[in-house]
């Protein structure tokens, strides 16, 4: 490709699309907590306390229409910005899946 298209050597690769890349002699460490920790910044919901799973598998969701809507437009940044932190924590999967089930009507 060096032959084609002027290119620089940037050196190791440590960052990449919001992945934190870590090597060693024989593995290669992903790694999305700074996306993490934006994700809940964004939400306002850095003060949250942890839970040990993501969501209760047996709760079935449902829109309200007594809740009043959410803005849109966040709502659907953050599922977004979710279904992205899924290649690095696939448990995380079918809780995204559920709220994306309302991005037509956030409530």
């Amino acid at each position: 490709m060096k032959q084609e298209f002027s290119m620089t050597g940037l050196g190791p690769l440590h960052h990449f699309l919001g992945l934190a890349v870590t090597r060693s002699s024989s593995e290669l460490f992903l790694s999305q907590s700074l996306h993490a920790q934006a994700i809940l910044a964004r939400a306002s919901m850095t003060n949250c306390k942890p839970v040990a799973t993501p969501v209760e598998t047996s709760a079935k969701l449902s829109a309200s229409l007594d809740t009043p809507p959410v803005d849109p437009t966040l709502y659907r940044q953050l599922t977004g910005a979710l279904q992205y932190l899924t290649f690095t924590r696939p448990y995380i999967s079918y809780a995204v899946q559920q709220v994306c089930l309302f991005m037509h009507d956030p409530r």
